[in-house]
């Protein structure tokens, strides 16, 4: 595949992702990862993810508003989060192909296992720092290795039954948070380089022209079923990844 070939196709996926994330509030660095490696390794997928994940998010976050006092609420899940991201950032440069595979698919059926069939019981307020911190620690670690967060984030969130605009707040917050020390630990490691830096940067536009036609499209169509939808891809490509850790 030539390099501009793999420009359309990530433009085209990164468009698709920012749908997602415009849509529904996450969901667009699990795509993005599961359609990427189709074409090219994790790592890649990865690098070419992460401006697109920083900014999307930093928007989404600012969108909602009241940033302040969602960085002082959350401020427990957001200091595990960053430690164990950048420890993990760090270590998964020695880690083979078939682990990344291996962890990026078992992220993506988790993810869809968690929205699909487990409703997750309302979290005491005497409890959520102590489930901050695991839950934090834990996200670190999945999105250290895979760029993946999506999944504890939705059962905290879920936890704390946040509203729809509350719910869009913090996990833009923290996926913009914890894309720093990523993208940091990437750099540190070589794997992110000036010219995989300047094909994130060029991703960003597509992203965010997904993530508009997807605000516009969530007041529009029945989220519960665009949600359905993805949750058959996201399978699909779940499955192909492990069958690439493992075949």
């Amino acid at each position: 595949m030539s390099q501009f070939e793999f420009i359309l196709i990530a433009s085209a996926v990164f468009w698709l992702g920012g749908l997602v994330k415009g849509t529904t509030g996450l969901g667009m660095p699990t795509l993005a990862i599961g359609l990427l490696t189709l074409f090219v390794g994790t790592r890649t997928a990865v690098a070419a993810l992460l401006l697109p994940v920083l900014v999307s998010n930093g928007w989404q976050a600012y969108r909602a508003g009241d940033i302040h006092r969602a960085i002082k609420q959350y401020r427990w899940f957001i200091a595990a989060m960053v430690l164990a991201m950048w420890v993990t950032a760090n270590l998964a440069a020695g880690a083979s192909e078939r682990l990344l595979y291996g962890a990026a698919g078992a992220v993506l059926l988790l993810f869809v296992a968690i929205n699909l069939t487990f409703t997750v019981p309302r979290l005491p307020d005497r409890t959520d720092r102590a489930v901050q911190l695991l839950l934090g620690f834990m996200t670190g670690i999945t999105g250290g290795l895979t760029a993946l967060y999506a999944p504890t984030i939705a059962i905290y969130l879920a936890a704390r039954q946040a509203e729809k605009d509350e719910f869009l707040r913090v996990s833009g917050l923290l996926i913009f948070v914890g894309s720093v020390p990523l993208i940091i630990g990437y750099a540190q490691q070589g794997l992110f380089t000036g010219q995989q830096a300047m094909l994130s940067a060029f991703l960003v536009l597509p992203t965010l022209v997904g993530f508009t036609c997807g605000e516009y499209l969530r007041n529009r169509m029945s989220t519960d079923r665009f949600r359905f939808l993805l949750f058959c891809l996201f399978v699909v490509l779940g499955l192909n990844l492990l069958r690439k850790a493992f075949v």
